[in-house]
């Protein structure tokens, strides 16, 4: 199994899915009675059409019968086909007002809960997981509320109701029923032994599939840049002929099922037609009788092939809807009960130790102070664990080992909201918000004013190109929007930084993607945003690091040297040669 199924967040069983079912639909109890009424009345009165017709049969075979007497069973039939019409609707209509805000409040309980998942819960699983259980799950439960629930319901309902009915007439008419049941019963128990596991695969490989592809094209720069496309290419593709194949095998599967439903028809068709005929010929029932029993067995058919053709739409959505529970069966962070207050702006690192796999460590043995309003730089080799100990310090990560402490508090003991007031992370990846530049901005601050907004691209230097914009601060920006740079999109970030004021901040290469010109205004509107607060930069650009009152050196997981860049170039360690590499490949004085 590849990494990306391997950590998946996972399905709901059985028991949990219909426990949370329970709980959605209880407030809507009434109406859900209420459509399983309508739905009986619908089924009875089909069921009374073939009754009426045997009865027809009868008054036409009597001796003496005159077409007079007809007129009241056709105005009966009439009369039960408005009835089974108008139930059937109404029993739709309440499914609807049942079924459609129970999956919009599932829905939405599975995004406020998604959102507040544990951030390595959801990097580790992938956002394709996520947003196929929110996008396609839904989608295919939904699809069974509309189309699928009334129809399987009333199916099943008229089957039941049909049986009896058959007994009614005559009770060996529904022993003759009954010799097509072993063949149906073997039919569904092979579909429903290969449909559950099939459609499970099936949600598992289109979720890997929808993370393939977002990885691929999130990454379209690098992968072009390193000439990636052909095995990107590749592994979308085999992603594409699983689920292609797991979509094939649910066609033969059900091809399958419905031949094997046919032979059931035929075998109990000519039952009831044997035993009518027997029946009739012994005069044990009327000629009308048999003609009821018949033609309620053959409209049996129908019923029976819609409960047993809509299981495959009832088994995805059952796998979706496990899924979706799975969402919510998640852990969040448990956080101690009452409100946890920071004393100051410190960071501290306490023998923390962190792996993403248990048998993968990154850190080891980490210990390390930042004081208040200090600017420390984390510098050192690709893979060093520099963006790990970013992601320690804001608490988007917690420690396997040790512990991380903001303000002399614990990061597993602040809750989401004390956290996000506490420390913020911006990294070299700058999502802005579809919607007007002044909205992206007020995501960190909903109260600002207009004033504020101002102050903080003024702050960051931005003030001059957001002038220039269409409209102003009005202007649409992200996916379809105003095309900003790297730079501007960091600026942007950066003025979100300063209007949501938090006391510690991490910049994670956030300069990286500005270019050398940018990065150096990049550097100087960072410091301004920064001033007064506790700073860690994970830095790639060393002159950005010198600039930094301390500076932290990796390698391999550990803090190898730690000083002020006068104290470390004196040293002639390992930050010494990392600057004279860097100084040669940049051009910068050694």
């Amino acid at each position: 199994m590849s990494q990306v199924e391997s950590t998946l967040i996972g399905v709901a069983s059985g028991r949990t899915t219909l426990r949370e079912l329970r709980r959605i639909l209880r407030p809507r109890a009434g109406l859900a009675a209420g459509a399983v009424l309508m739905m009986v009345v619908a089924a009875a009165a089909g069921i009374a059409v073939p009754v009426v017709i045997g009865r027809v049969v009868d008054e036409v075979l009597a001796p003496g019968a005159g077409g007079g007497s007809l007129t009241g069973p056709v105005l009966l039939l009439v009369a039960l086909a408005a009835l089974a019409g108008a139930a059937g609707l109404a029993a739709e209509l309440l499914i609807a007002r049942v079924g459609e805000p129970a999956v919009a409040e599932l829905r939405e309980e599975v995004l406020e809960h998604a959102l507040h998942l544990e951030y390595g819960v959801v990097e580790d699983s992938g956002t394709g997981d996520l947003l196929a259980r929110v996008s396609q799950d839904v989608r295919a439960l939904a699809d069974v509320v509309r189309a699928v629930l009334s129809r399987f319901g009333g199916a099943a309902i008229t089957l039941a109701l049909s049986l009896v009915g058959l007994a009614v007439v005559d009770y060996r008419f529904a022993l003759a029923a009954l010799l097509a049941v072993p063949i149906q019963v073997w039919a569904t128990r092979g579909y429903l032994r290969l449909a559950g596991p099939t459609y499970r695969s099936l949600s598992r490989a289109e979720g890997a599939e929808v993370q393939q592809i977002l990885e691929s094209v999130q990454a379209s720069g690098t992968v072009r840049a390193l000439g990636l496309g052909e095995r990107h290419r590749d592994a979308v593709l085999r992603r594409a002929l699983v689920t292609r194949g797991l979509r094939l095998d649910a066609v033969r599967m059900r091809t399958v099922f419905f031949q094997r439903l046919n032979l059931a028809e035929y075998v109990g068709t000519g039952a009831i037609l044997a035993v009518g005929g027997w029946l009739v010929a012994r005069d044990a029932v009327t000629a009308g009788a048999a003609t009821a029993a018949a033609l309620m067995f053959i409209r049996l058919f129908n019923p029976i092939n819609i409960v047993l053709a809509l299981l495959e739409d009832v088994q995805a959505a059952a796998a979706g809807l496990g899924r979706l529970v799975g969402v919510l069966e998640s852990p969040r962070r448990e956080v101690p009960p009452g409100e946890v207050a920071v004393a100051d702006r410190s960071v501290a690192f306490a023998s923390v130790g962190f792996g993403y796999h248990a048998d993968h460590p990154v850190l080891h043995d980490l210990s390390l102070e930042v004081a208040p309003g200090e600017r420390l730089a984390v510098v050192g080799a690709s893979g060093a664990g520099k963006s790990t100990l970013g992601a320690l310090a804001t608490g988007l990560r917690l420690p396997t080992t040790g512990s991380v402490r903001l303000g002399g508090i614990a990061t597993s003991e602040l809750a989401p909201e004390a956290l996000r007031h506490t420390a913020a992370l911006v990294t070299q990846d700058v999502h802005l918000f579809r919607g007007t530049l002044r909205e992206d901005l007020l995501l960190a601050a909903p109260d600002a004013s207009e004033d504020d907004l101002a102050a903080a691209l003024d702050l960051v230097g931005a003030s001059g190109w957001v002038a220039g914009l269409p409209d102003g601060t009005d202007t649409a920006i992200g996916a379809g929007g105003h095309p900003l740079t790297a730079l501007q999109a960091q600026e942007v970030a950066l003025a979100r930084l300063v209007l949501a004021d938090p006391p510690v901040v991490v910049l994670d290469e956030a300069t990286a993607e500005a270019g050398s010109a940018g990065a150096r205004q990049l550097e100087e509107a960072i410091e301004r945003a920064t001033a007064g607060r506790t700073t860690i930069i994970v830095a790639h650009r060393l002159s950005q690091a010198a600039r930094c009152d301390r500076i932290a050196v990796m390698e391999h997981g550990r803090l190898v040297e730690l000083g002020t860049p006068e104290e470390l170039m004196a040293a002639g360690g390992v930050y010494a040669r990392l600057w004279a590499a860097w100084a040669r490949g940049s051009g910068e004085p050694g």
